[in-house]
């Protein structure tokens, strides 16, 4: 049984894959750091809700990947690394919304619940945001990266993300704001759709 999907990492972002057999995931949060090569996966995650949309597909598609640590410097605004543990620890609810999170807009759009609890069965989070000693953060990695055995199920797969909600072509708009309000970003209007 293939422990990673094809075409792995799944996702484009300021990221960088390293050894996709390694059971560490490193993200950054609005640090940039030098990749480690031991690290399955290795980058920054700014936003709270398509980055950890991409943190979690990338994980989800690699069972190889059992811890994430989460370190560097928080964005403000958005704090994805306070989001990403609150996704963690408490899931999202049938809107979508991220639990606990204390982002400006933490909402998974992308990504069933079904996926959600997978990443949180798969993985430990190991929490040491505000971390920037690149050699501490390399120990952290060097401790981790072989310790695990593959999680127990297949890799999951991923077409083109597919928002869950569309504006109807009728109106031209093509900007989703939520699921009852669109933009056409040309003119400037804004609809609410009924």
């Amino acid at each position: 049984m293939s422990t990673v999907s094809e075409k792995w990492p799944v996702t484009k972002g300021d990221f960088s894959a390293g050894n996709p057999k390694s059971c560490i995931a490193v993200v950054t949060l609005a640090s940039s750091m030098p990749l480690f090569e031991k690290a399955a996966i290795w980058g920054s995650c700014k936003t709270e809700n398509l980055g950890a949309e991409k943190v979690v597909m990338n994980v989800v598609s690699n069972c190889n990947i059992r811890y994430v640590l989460l370190c560097g410097g928080e964005s403000r605004g958005h704090l994805a690394g306070q989001t990403l543990k609150a996704l963690y620890e408490n899931g999202i609810d049938e809107d979508g919304r991220i639990l606990g999170s204390e982002g400006a807009i933490p909402f998974i759009e992308n990504l069933e619940i079904e996926t959600i609890q997978r990443f949180r069965q798969q993985v430990e989070l190991i929490d040491h945001t505000g971390l920037t000693d690149i050699d501490e953060i390399y120990s952290i990695v060097d401790n981790y990266y072989d310790s695990e055995k593959p999680f127990g199920a297949s890799p999951i797969s991923f077409r083109k993300a597919v928002r869950k909600y569309q504006p109807p072509e009728s109106i031209g708009a093509d900007v989703l704001i939520s699921e009852k309000v669109v933009m056409d970003a040309f003119s400037g209007l804004i609809y609410e759709i009924a």
